[in-house]
């Protein structure tokens, strides 16, 4: 398992915290050091890359991106240049990934047996 957060993020701090009160085992990778554009687009796969954009980010308000998201590339290029604007935390087991905190879905993912 994999646990993709940010050290001043509180939400990233609270899976985090979930995590290890599960006593699940899992490698952090600290997002504010940022992914490459192929990293992101090994995490993102083919799932829909625009889930993976943080909505609270200024960049994101900016730009409008809610009603006209970038085309997939330049999002990557945008998150890999701009941290913050990947949503947080990420948790991700196998195939299965829990974009933000959601307790239920970090719950179960630690105790699916299913996938390693």
């Amino acid at each position: 398992m994999k646990l993709y957060w940010k050290p001043n993020c509180t939400t990233c701090r609270k899976a985090k915290r979930l995590l290890r009160e599960k006593g699940a085992s899992f490698e952090e990778v600290d997002l504010s050091r940022g992914l490459s554009v192929a990293e992101l687009d090994r995490l993102i796969g083919k799932r829909d890359y625009r889930v993976f954009l943080n909505s609270r980010n200024e960049l994101y308000r900016e730009r409008g991106m809610r009603d006209n998201p970038p085309p997939r590339a330049e999002a990557l290029r945008l998150m890999s240049e701009n941290p913050n604007l990947v949503k947080r935390p990420i948790l991700v087991k196998g195939s299965q990934i829990v974009l933000g905190f959601d307790e239920d879905a970090i719950s179960g993912m630690v105790y699916n047996p299913s996938e390693p």
